[in-house]
């Protein structure tokens, strides 16, 4: 595990995981909403899109988390990784979490909503095509995050936290 993507519906607790795994890992974390939101919320283009993560892929070791919907070109990071969790959570739990940190736009609002319908399914075709050797991890329920989390800190006793 040293080249990890994180995606999921919006709400899931993609940024927190990516975080914690960094911490039992040491793998240095991309967080790509910040990379890829410009300050007034418009999206960047998508050519600049995949130059920026060519970039951030071509880096030896990271965790990169951030599923930008519609919006978003997964090959680059796809490609590159060795591991790819998708938090597949509940939609209740997923729009309890974003309501509860900040506004978001209404696009935002209509990719939870239908993500499960639309997103993941061609978001795990993606993974077949461009990650198809990649450990692929569909995780349910934020308790199989943790049985993960738990897994990796057995794992690996001098970086306990």
């Amino acid at each position: 595990m040293q080249r990890v993507v994180v995606l999921g519906r919006g709400g899931a607790g993609k940024s927190t995981a990516a975080e914690r795994l960094g911490v039992l890992t040491g793998l240095p974390v991309v967080e790509l909403d910040r990379h890829f939101w410009n300050s007034d919320l418009t999206p960047m283009p998508a050519r600049e899109w995949i130059q920026v993560q060519e970039g951030l892929a071509a880096r030896p070791r990271w965790i990169m988390d951030g599923d930008l919907g519609q919006y978003d070109v997964l090959s680059p990071r796809l490609v590159a990784a060795d591991t790819v969790l998708v938090l597949d959570f509940s939609l209740v739990r997923c729009i309890w979490r974003a309501a509860r940190r900040s506004r978001e736009r209404a696009d935002f609002w209509w990719w939870v909503l239908w993500w499960r319908y639309r997103s993941r399914p061609a978001l795990l075709q993606a993974v077949a095509t461009y990650a198809p050797t990649a450990d692929l991890r569909i995780l349910r329920h934020p308790r199989a995050l943790q049985r993960l989390c738990a897994q990796i800190e057995a794992a690996s006793p001098d970086r306990r936290t």
